[in-house]
């Protein structure tokens, strides 16, 4: 009985993996080649390709990389300090190693109680390509303060998960969100020099990973 449940729980993932591939087909590059993929079933966090931040609490439990705030203890002493905005009340975490020009195609989910404000974002290169996702639109924020592109769609709904798929060359950005596609159009889009995609949720949330793929686009 438990070789025919375990049998039918990797068919299942087999074909989600497949599925996730079949969406995947690249729409700003030509040909794909695989960087790292991570389905998190080691049960350990592979520090060559993630780098936790602001002492968050990261930890794999069933397959599933979960992210939560840093200790009461480590807010309270940041908060006394000059440097209070990372103090860790966000799980964060960078995923490194990212190419110039890349996709990358994941099953993520972030949470948050409803009287939790403030909502999350990726940021593709360290506060460069900033995306922000609120209830009625999606934005993104170019370096901070040079670009803002807001649209309606797709959306990424709290609390539950979601099939997300980012392109990224000079130029455009690709982002798939269960299938909706938009793609952001700037000169001011430009991964030089950056190397990472940051994850970052909501004050108190959580950011829960199932699996994670990365390819370089050419």
């Amino acid at each position: 009985m438990k070789f025919i449940l375990s049998l039918v729980g990797t068919l299942l993932f087999s074909f989600s993996l497949s599925a996730a591939d079949s969406a995947c087909q690249p729409q700003l590059f030509k040909s794909l080649k695989l960087v790292y993929e991570d389905t998190f079933d080691a049960g350990t966090i592979n520090t060559e390709f993630w780098e936790v931040r602001q002492n968050t609490t990261w930890s794999v439990k069933g397959g599933v990389l979960h992210g939560s705030e840093s200790s009461k203890e480590f807010q309270a002493k940041k908060k006394a300090s000059n440097d209070p905005s990372h103090a860790g009340l966000k799980p964060v975490i960078w995923l490194k190693k990212v190419p110039e020009n890349f996709v990358c195609a994941m099953r993520v989910r972030y949470d948050a109680k409803a009287h939790q404000k403030g909502f999350p974002l990726l940021d593709l290169g360290h506060h460069i390509h900033t995306l922000s996702f609120g209830e009625k639109a999606t934005t993104l924020t170019i370096k901070k303060d040079v670009e803002k592109l807001a649209v309606e769609k797709p959306l990424f709904a709290l609390n539950q998960w979601h099939d997300v798929v980012i392109e990224l060359k000079k130029g455009a950005i690709l982002l798939q969100i269960d299938g909706v596609k938009h793609v952001f159009e700037s000169r001011n889009i430009d991964m030089t020099g950056q190397a990472q995609i940051d994850f970052k949720a909501v004050d108190f949330g959580t950011c829960q990973i199932d699996h994670i793929r990365l390819w370089e686009g050419s």
